[in-house]
């Protein structure tokens, strides 16, 4: 494996995450939507259940990575493929836990925006991301990828 193959995602994902985020607060300041449903208890002890849960599912992987001594860094080569642990349920735990993170803190800037563009985001990480590193993998790992991808799913 060359030291010079990469995804080739050289925007960092939490990058992604965080502008879509400030797209949704322009758009609430130049096209404002009334978000009075986003301001009740139940409503914010559901954005604390799902900031939890992204949590849940980003720490793990983080920790995955920083055991194992690979890179989280899109634009540097991996040193080894991650099947194991949450892997074992997501090919992608750690931006399955950003699109939660993002989703509750959401629910606390109140913001239907930031709910609405959601599927944009979702896109944007797909094609931009999510492609690009499955390309790569399958190059670096060969068939042990494409017997991982075969096991487990993208997202959920």
């Amino acid at each position: 494996m060359s030291k010079h193959d990469h995804p080739g995602v050289y925007i960092p994902p939490p990058l992604i995450y965080l502008a879509f985020f400030f797209l949704s607060v322009l758009l609430q300041k130049w096209l404002p939507l009334n978000s009075d449903f986003l301001q009740g208890a139940v409503v914010k002890a559901t954005g604390w259940i799902v900031i939890a849960a992204g949590a849940l599912l980003v720490l793990p992987a983080v920790w995955k990575f920083f055991v194992s001594k690979n890179t989280v860094m899109t634009m540097k080569p991996a040193s080894s493929l991650q099947t194991t642990g949450i892997y074992n349920f997501t090919r992608n735990p750690m931006y399955l836990g950003l699109l939660l993170l993002y989703c509750g803190i959401a629910v606390f800037k109140g913001n239907w925006w930031t709910f609405i563009i959601i599927p944009l985001l979702i896109t944007t990480v797909q094609l931009y991301v999510i492609k690009k590193e499955e390309h790569y993998l399958q190059r670096a790992f060969g068939n042990k990828y494409l017997q991982y991808k075969k096991k487990v799913r993208r997202w959920i």
